[in-house]
């Protein structure tokens, strides 16, 4: 890229069709904030592109997630929602002695890409544009603000649905919302927006027509992808747009040589990286960030919470849970278990039913356990962290272990077992 990015996000609307106390933009898609796929995407850009985040409704719980998960976020409040152009303007005393490409997108489009983005300023760059619009085309336009353009094809006007005639409306291009800008020239336009219209509002879409009579020229990028701009505004679109994610994602494993049995059913986390000839059984869902190696199974009905590893030729059997969890290769983790904050070795059977309890509510903390290579728990065991158990150790069913076991041990907690004979007939005889 030939000047220096930044971004302006537009996070500051309140969301009333989420029906919803939490501001819009931190509604999650695969336990991430909708806001955070959004600022992640154009920080990879290039190192960390800053973005300057407008935010409202919430501001102090959304200042609070940026601040804690994005050092190179910063924000801006808009007291009044006055317009999406007033929302732009608050980023103005930031980006005073700016003078690069400035991408304006909302935090709400958590499909955009990378990519996407960078063909925008790519485009902006080579065909000398001072505003550029991203644009896309939809079979169905209804709704969305119609792509006006001359001869040279430019772009002279954005029409949006109410204003449009039955001819306007023939036209499949729209306005996506996201825009780049030569902030040095169209950054004056911030200042200079009117509020004459129903809603009293300055829009953003009037800086196309500011542009065009200040003689600065507008184009238009079409993302053939539409699905990247699909925003959230109610629980339904939150639904789709996980759907959509999903299906982009679980597509994207499948050509890399992952088997998903069922696509459908099943939800990997794009921050997940899983390697050829792994196979995922139906009804798994996988959040966060994690690395599954070549060769391992995992699932039916298995849920992977991040920051997981899953070494070469694993099995991650149905209804187990793994969170914080590394496991080397070859290691089979049995039906009904839950593992967290833990290191498994290579070869270790972790038999059904076992638990690795990890958090202690009173002082809130989470502790880690070790297994080593070889080691075999019993089914139906607790490992209460913090624990080791040395390598080729074996732990007895039913077991709770709360020290430390040496290797190629065999440790055992268990109450003797009793037996009462005729217990069953001497009870039928007395009632």
């Amino acid at each position: 890229m030939e000047k220096e990015v930044r971004a302006i996000v537009l996070a500051a609307g309140k969301g009333t069709r989420m029906k919803s106390a939490k501001p819009k933009v931190l509604h999650e898609i695969f336990n991430k904030p909708l806001l955070g796929w959004v600022v992640e995407a154009i920080a990879r850009l290039h190192t960390k592109t800053q973005s300057i985040v407008i935010i409202g409704h919430g501001a102090p719980t959304v200042e609070e997630y940026l601040n804690k998960n994005y050092k190179y976020v910063k924000t801006t409040l808009q007291k009044e929602q006055l317009g999406t152009g007033h929302a732009v303007a608050q980023a103005l005393p930031l980006l005073h002695d700016f003078r690069g490409n400035v991408i304006i997108t909302c935090g709400d489009t958590p499909l955009i890409s990378t990519k996407t983005l960078r063909n925008l300023v790519r485009y902006h760059n080579e065909n000398a544009a001072d505003l550029t619009v991203m644009t896309t085309l939809f079979d169905n336009p209804y709704g969305y603000g119609r792509i006006i353009r001359n001869t040279k094809d430019e772009i002279i006007k954005i029409i949006e649905e109410k204003d449009a005639n039955d001819t306007i409306k023939e036209i499949k291009e729209v306005n996506t919302g996201v825009y780049c800008l030569d902030w040095a020239k169209i950054r004056k336009a911030f200042t200079e927006l009117k509020n004459n219209n129903v809603q009293g509002e300055y829009y953003l879409t009037d800086i196309i027509k500011w542009a065009r009579d200040n003689a600065y020229k507008v184009l238009g990028f079409v993302n053939k992808d539409s699905d990247e701009i699909y925003g959230i505004n109610s629980r339904q679109n939150l639904a789709h747009a996980a759907k959509l994610m999903k299906d982009r994602y679980n597509k994207q494993l499948m050509e890399h040589g992952v088997t998903i049995v069922d696509p459908e059913s099943t939800y990997i986390s794009p921050e997940t990286t899983i390697d050829i000839d792994t196979t995922i059984y139906p009804n798994t869902y996988i959040e966060g960030k994690n690395t599954i190696a070549k060769n391992c199974k995992i699932g039916p009905m298995a849920h992977i919470r991040g920051n997981c590893e899953v070494g070469e030729g694993c099995k991650i059997g149905n209804f187990v849970e793994l969170k914080n969890a590394k496991i080397a290769k070859n290691t089979n983790v049995c039906h009904l278990s839950y593992v967290g904050d833990a290191i498994i070795g290579s070869k270790v059977n972790i038999g059904a039913g076992t638990i690795f309890a990890n958090y202690n509510s009173i002082t809130k903390e989470k502790k880690m356990s070790t297994l080593h290579d070889g080691v075999s728990i019993g089914s139906n065991s607790v490992i209460v962290a913090p624990v080791e158990v040395g390598s080729e150790a074996f732990v007895a069913a039913s077991s709770c272990i709360t020290k430390d076991v040496e290797s190629q041990s065999l440790a055992m907690s268990r109450s003797p077992q009793k037996e009462m004979k005729n217990w069953v007939k001497n009870m039928k005889e007395k009632k």
